[in-house]
This record gives C-alpha cells, sequence and structure tokens, in this order.
C-alpha cells in the first residue's frame, strides 16, 4: 500500500485507550477490553459492553455536561482496570491470596458484599486521586502564588503567575514519573496504545510490523486533554478573578475548586472541537500536548504492541463508521 492511498484511507477513531501495568486499555463504541500480560507471559483478557448512561438519561449526553460525566466514568473505570492488573502482575500473588484481611475489610465485605465493596475500594481511590490531583495542580500553585500578592494589584498578572506555576508543577510530574522503573514500562504501554491506533487510523493490518513504524505522539491523548484543562483553568480565573477579591487565598482556593467541572466541561468540548480538524491552527494548539507526550509515551517493544493489537482488535465495532471521529 503506497502513501497516497493510505493518506486516503486515513479516518480519526473515536477508540481510545490507557496503559496499565503491564497492559492496555481499549474504549469502544460498543465494548471496552483490557489485556494485561501476566507473569508467565500469557495473555488476560476482560472485554465488557460499554453502557451508555446517556441512552437512559440523555441529558448526560449534552455537550459541556457529558465531559464532566466522562471524565468521571472513565476515572472510574480506569482506576478498576489498574486494579486488576495490578492483581495480574503481582509476584507475591500467593501470599495475598492468603493474608488475612483487615478488620476494616472484613467489615466492608459482610455490610455490601464482595462485589459491592471492590466497587467502594475503587471508588475510595478514585476520589483520592481526584483530591490529589486537585490539590496539587490546582490548590498548590494557588497557594504559592500567594506569596507574589505583596508586588502585584492586578487580578490578570496574579492569575498569570499562578498559571505558569501549574505549568511547572505539571511539567516536574511529568519529568519525574518519567524517570521512574515502574513508570517508564506504563509509558511504554502508552507508546504501544498510540501507535495501535495511528496503524489503525492508517487503514493498515494490525501486525506488529506495521503498528512498530507508526509515531508514538499521538493529538488525542490523555496527556494534551490535562495541558488544555491547564490552559483553560488560567483563561477561566483570569475572567472570574477579576470580579472577586482574589487577594483573599481562601476565596482563591474555593473558587478553584467551584471551577474545576466547568473547565473540564470546557476543555472536553475544545479536545473534540480541535480533534476534528487538520489545519494549521489545530496543529499549533496540539503542538504543546504532543511535546508533553515525550516525558508519557516511550517505545514499547514488540510485546507491548501485540498487547495492544489484542486490545484494539477487540473493541473495533462490527459496523464500519460507527467509530469514526
Amino acid at each position: 500500500m503506497d502513501d497516497e492511498e493510505i493518506k486516503e484511507r486515513r479516518f480519526r477513531t473515536t477508540i481510545g485507550g490507557q496503559a496499565l501495568i503491564e497492559g492496555i486499555t481499549m474504549l469502544g463504541p460498543d465494548n471496552r477490553a483490557a489485556v494485561v500480560r501476566k507473569l508467565d507471559g500469557e495473555l488476560e483478557v476482560k472485554d465488557e459492553p460499554r453502557k451508555w448512561a446517556a441512552n437512559k438519561h440523555p441529558v448526560l449526553g449534552w455537550p459541556f455536561i457529558r465531559g464532566i460525566f466522562n471524565f468521571g466514568s472513565s476515572l472510574i473505570h480506569g482506576v478498576g482496570d489498574l486494579f486488576w492488573a495490578a492483581d495480574l502482575t503481582s509476584e507475591d500473588e500467593e501470599e495475598v491470596e492468603k493474608e488475612e484481611p483487615s478488620k476494616m475489610e472484613q467489615w466492608v465485605e459482610k455490610h455490601l458484599g464482595s462485589e459491592r465493596a471492590y466497587g467502594v475500594l475503587v471508588g475510595v481511590t478514585a476520589l483520592i486521586s481526584i483530591v490529589f490531583s486537585v490539590a496539587l495542580f490546582f490548590l498548590l500553585p494557588t497557594f504559592l502564588a500567594g506569596f507574589f500578592d505583596q508586588w502585584i494589584n492586578l487580578a490578570i498578572i496574579h492569575s498569570l503567575i499562578e498559571g505558569v506555576l501549574r505549568v511547572v508543577i505539571f511539567l516536574l510530574y511529568l519529568y519525574l514519573t518519567s524517570k521512574m522503573k515502574e513508570m517508564r514500562r506504563v509509558y511504554s504501554y502508552h507508546g504501544a496504545e498510540h501507535k495501535t491506533i495511528f496503524c489503525y487510523e492508517a487503514g493498515l493490518p494490525l501486525t506488529v510490523e506495521n503498528v512498530r513504524i507508526q509515531p508514538r505522539h499521538h493529538p488525542r491523548c490523555g496527556t494534551s486533554f490535562l495541558f488544555v484543562v491547564i490552559v483553560v483553568a488560567i483563561l477561566v480565573s483570569s475572567i472570574v478573578f477579576a470580579f472577586i477579591d482574589w487577594s483573599n487565598m481562601w476565596l482563591r482556593f474555593l473558587t478553584q475548586i467551584i471551577l474545576l467541572l466547568p473547565v473540564v466541561a470546557i476543555s472536553y468540548e475544545l479536545n473534540r472541537l480541535v480533534g476534528r480538524y487538520d489545519n494549521w491552527l489545530t496543529h499549533l494548539l496540539l503542538r504543546p500536548g504532543l511535546w508533553m507526550q515525550n516525558f508519557t509515551t516511550f517505545e514499547p517493544d514488540d510485546s507491548m504492541i501485540e498487547v495492544g493489537i489484542e486490545a484494539l482488535t477487540l473493541v473495533i465495532p462490527k459496523e464500519k463508521g460507527k467509530d469514526t471521529w
């Protein structure tokens, strides 16, 4: 297949993924699948139908509401898949099975049942993740920016300083996690996920050879989305802070928390809009997020690519074009 034919067959898919511990999750229009390579080298597969809440509650599919719901849903399912992958790849799996559950675990399982107890654990972990992210990327920059208040008297200048601090903290976080040995393997699976999706979008057969030559930086990546969230938060806070007493740090903390949901909603819609077009403006807007993927994606080996191919194959819809962006 020559370059012109590939160009004609290329399209944008709505299928997205997430890197796991020794695995990958893929989310398609009809189902979601997670594939993990166990310690013995075999692949473990979890394939389940996708439930569209908007079918039952149409309001959840409305613009600026769907982003909040989809973000929360993705976070909860992502945490659940991480737990599942961690269990499958634990070197001390037998010891874990023999370990006596704590009194708290016994109480939760007794009153809720094992399945609901697991759901509570996933939900609590997702909540902790949100709290940690808000504290690190929103509240900490707000606190640090307070040290500059004695030299500035304009809300927009304060917001810019806070925004710069937020970007610096975010970049430092990405850099430090990219240096961790365990995270480098997760980020390599992240690269395999991107390469596999690129291969599928190019209309090429999903083989290790075809996937290997694809780029690892993908424009519709979660890293890029997080960067958009940060930028939108800077712009929104610059407007809102002009109408409140921004010199009050506690009021700034409260405002940042209140603004989080609309910021996620706006960022989601912008991400969908930019991902739909291919021109100089969208390339410019996507460039910072693509650059940040230097920290969150690494070149995968062939075994990782095999996992990506298996996961993607499971979620490709039978109806051609159903997953077109």
